[in-house]
């Protein structure tokens, strides 16, 4: 028995430590944002669409972002895919002028409703056709300069586009933000480290931008609890990548109770596992055969619940091995480095991710809450097996209620003295007493990080390219 615990040892020691230095080494990319050249002239037309389900508390002010986006009026319409609702999602969004297409099923999840959206934009190509379509939540609020920054990408030829994952409700828990922080640093170190290394972007279920000739070519098909995950790694096997924009960012509402995230984050380890048995060994056999690392790359981050679960095993033997009395293994991995080496290894762990808030210019009060994130963090342990558990059910689709009214006004424009607006629910006193203080902390977060000259101010009133601020 004790060789055979160090030789497990050794082995699930060996996969971590090469798992955790590939990511160290590929988020090394992400240090630097290289200056790009853009093409802002507006040529592109675009299928705003929205998946939503009982969002009356939230999708006024998703659509009047929409409306705002800097971009010709001609040159985008906006979709609702009222899925399955009981409320009034349906007549509000009818009501802010967009195009409203009520969905009943049995199938019930937002891969389904994308999928026969799509398909009633393909039956109406004779009355009007797109060049890309953009995928939204209905929570969400969207910078203005979104399909300026899209019309970029999509001219210089990119066909799969994931734009920046922001959260607009950062202060209202410990639990938001943490979420915001993971977000930020991931935007920074991950995202477009992998970007900038020319490796494929993860699509985040929102903020996404897909040429149209795309869907026809391929066909939409991700019907799991993750179908942003299923299509990024559907699209990887035919050879294409998804693209970042850094600039086009998307302000997601995050669950404000750890009981929220748990579920939330279960559906989508329940997704994650789902799509790594089915897409990570012919990814690895596509990019051997091919000679190519993107897909092996893909394969890698599939594999991530995998290297959890060792890791939590590697804690467990840890944990086993100082309780007992008697050296119940050998750890012959460890024993290469000194006690220092590991302890040095283990704190900048930690302290990593803090690099990705420092260069996204993160507030103040993301490096207070920091504090809490490896509670956050080591929660995902139990997460991870909980999905693996239960991934063969992919029809148990738990929605997330949303109730944070934001308008985009109030996060693109810092200096406003424009009240930030919390939408009346049926939810108890205390999530609307939580709402209410993070409105009241959100602008001074916001004002640290747009600071001029930073990030990118769009222009809502009307297109003018003169005032459009591009980084070169």
């Amino acid at each position: 028995m004790f060789y055979l615990l160090t030789a497990l040892v050794a082995v699930s020691e060996t996969v971590v430590l090469l798992v955790l230095f590939y990511y160290y080494y590929v988020s090394i990319a992400g240090w630097r944002k290289h200056p790009e050249e853009k093409d802002y002239v507006p040529e592109k037309r675009f299928a705003l669409i929205t998946a939503a389900h009982n969002e009356e508390a939230v999708i006024k002010y998703h659509l009047e972002s929409l409306k705002q986006i800097n971009y010709p009026k001609d040159l985008f319409d906006i979709y609702v895919i009222a899925d399955n609702c009981t409320d009034n999602t349906a007549a509000i969004a009818r009501q802010e002028g967009a195009r409203v297409y009520e969905r009943f099923s049995n199938q019930r999840g937002k891969g389904y409703a994308l999928e026969w959206m799509f398909n009633r934009l393909f039956e109406m190509e004779n009355e009007r056709t797109y060049d890309a379509v953009c995928i939204f939540d209905a929570d969400n609020v969207v910078s203005s300069n979104f399909l300026l920054e899209m019309n970029s990408k999509l001219k210089k030829g990119y066909r799969s586009i994931q734009g920046y994952l922001d959260t607009k409700n950062p202060n209202d828990s410990w639990v938001t933000a943490c979420y915001a922080t993971a977000y930020w640093s991931m935007n920074r170190m991950w995202q477009l480290a992998r970007y900038n290394r020319g490796l494929s972007n993860a699509m985040g279920g929102t903020g996404v931008c897909l040429e149209y000739n795309l869907l026809k070519e391929f066909g939409w098909g991700a019907t799991c609890l993750t179908e942003d995950l299923e299509f990024t790694m559907k699209l990887l096997l035919h050879g294409i990548k998804t693209s970042w924009a850094h600039d086009a960012h998307v302000y997601d509402e995050k669950p404000v109770y750890f009981s929220q995230t748990w579920r939330q984050r279960t559906r989508w380890l329940q997704g994650h596992w789902d799509v790594a048995f089915r897409y990570m060994i012919p990814l690895l056999k596509k990019g051997i055969r091919e000679k190519k690392w993107y897909p092996i790359d893909g394969a890698i981050y599939l594999f991530q619940p995998v290297a959890i679960t060792i890791m939590l095993f590697n804690i467990i033997m840890g944990m086993a091995y100082w309780i007992s009395p008697e050296p119940i293994y050998a750890s012959p991995i460890t024993a290469l480095a000194p006690d220092w080496f590991w302890w040095s290894f283990g704190i900048l762990g930690y302290c990593y991710p803090m690099l990705g808030l420092i260069l996204e210019g993160a507030p103040r009060k993301a490096y207070f809450y920091y504090l809490t994130y490896p509670i956050y963090g080591f929660t995902w342990f139990p997460v991870t097996i909980w999905g693996l558990l239960k991934h063969r059910n992919q029809s148990e689709w738990a929605h997330t209620k949303h109730i944070r009214g934001i308008s985009i006004t109030s996060i693109e424009s810092p200096v406003s003295q424009a009240p930030m607006e919390v939408a009346v629910t049926e939810e108890s006193d205390d999530v609307v007493n939580l709402a209410q203080r993070g409105a009241r902390k959100r602008r001074s977060s916001i004002k640290r990080r747009n600071k001029p000259g930073k990030h990118y101010v769009p222009v809502k009133d009307s297109l003018n390219l003169d005032k459009v601020m591009v980084k070169k």
